[in-house]
């Protein structure tokens, strides 16, 4: 997307440099939108729809096949700073296959 191109967020944007979003630089926290993982605007990522059904069917898969439990008494905090969105810390989940009833 142009918002990843913009020399005044990203030093030598054009450069492939996925070092950028490492730790000690990290130049997608510069601003609040200089990173935006689909884009934005009318000109958003054409793959975005195709992963949001990927990730549909990921959890539908796991959902489906196994039991989840949460290990931790408390939801963790929401991480909106990151540059995927996530939890702050550990989530820890306990995971058992269901029983297949034919």
């Amino acid at each position: 997307s142009v918002g990843m191109r913009i020399p005044e967020v990203f030093k030598e944007p054009d450069v492939f440099d996925p070092d950028r979003f490492g730790p000690g630089r990290e130049e997608d926290k510069s601003s609040p939108f200089a990173y935006m993982g689909f884009g934005g605007g009318m000109h958003s990522c054409m793959g975005q729809n195709f992963a949001f059904v990927q990730v549909k069917t990921i959890l539908s898969v796991l959902f489906r096949e196994f039991e989840l439990e949460m290990v931790s008494k408390t939801m963790p905090e929401i991480d909106y700073a990151a540059m995927v969105v996530g939890p702050k810390g550990d989530c820890r989940v306990r995971y058992k296959r269901r029983q297949r009833e034919y």
